[in-house]
């Protein structure tokens, strides 16, 4: 019997990162598996802040890393990719979720930005493209528009970041397990696209039920 309450899991990902995208499918069977024993916690973390220079579209690395590791695992995980045409900065996408949490509509809006993204190939970095996916998952279309002119939510961006910063985060994406009784800096911390079968070890061998 769990007697501390449910596993809290914290969660920093980027929109801009495929390997984010290709790990959000075993974060959702981790939720569908376990239910209301994990507490699922996101947060944002902007790869290429301003003025860090932003990844060449064209670029030979680029391609390079997505045929030889993004592709091949999008492929054997089952998620539709293809290389986005563009690399805009994450900073509005960001505070578009941080938008979406307040409004309780996060998980939807969370999953069809990386599609948008990673599927469609649009530019999440436009406004206009965001103020769409508000539609299309049911947010408000005008108070996002509000929101992101006014920076209402710029602040818990920067919140989030300073918070990996502390924690010595310096990639993504990355899950922090923990039992609800112990601190975010004594997490667990797992880097990179594990697969559902390792971080489910990780959850039965921290959980009381298991």
């Amino acid at each position: 019997m769990n007697t501390v309450g449910p596993l809290k899991i914290d969660v920093w990902s980027d929109y801009v990162c495929p390997f984010c995208y290709l790990q959000l499918a075993v974060l959702e069977q981790l939720q569908q598996t376990y239910g209301e024993r994990l507490e699922f916690n996101w947060h944002a973390f902007e790869l290429r802040p301003d003025p860090l220079a932003l990844l060449d579209p064209s670029a030979d690395y680029l391609r390079e890393t997505w045929s030889r590791s993004v592709l091949p695992m999008a492929d054997r995980r089952q998620v539709m990719m293809k290389m986005p045409s563009v690399q805009p900065r994450s900073r509005k996408v960001l505070e578009a979720a941080a938008f979406a949490r307040n409004a309780g509509g996060f998980e939807a809006f969370h999953k069809e930005a990386y599609r948008a993204f990673f599927e469609k190939g649009l530019d999440i970095g436009e406004t206009h493209t965001l103020l769409d996916l508000a539609t299309s998952t049911g947010l408000d279309r005008q108070a996002m528009e509000q929101a992101l002119n006014a920076g209402h939510f710029e602040k818990d961006v920067m919140v989030d970041q300073q918070l990996a910063q502390k924690l010595g985060l310096r990639a993504v994406p990355v899950v922090l397990l923990r039992r609800s009784d112990e601190a975010l800096e004594d997490a667990r911390v797992f880097n990179g696209t594990l697969p559902f079968d390792r971080l489910s070890q990780e959850i039965d061998a921290l959980a009381t039920w298991a």
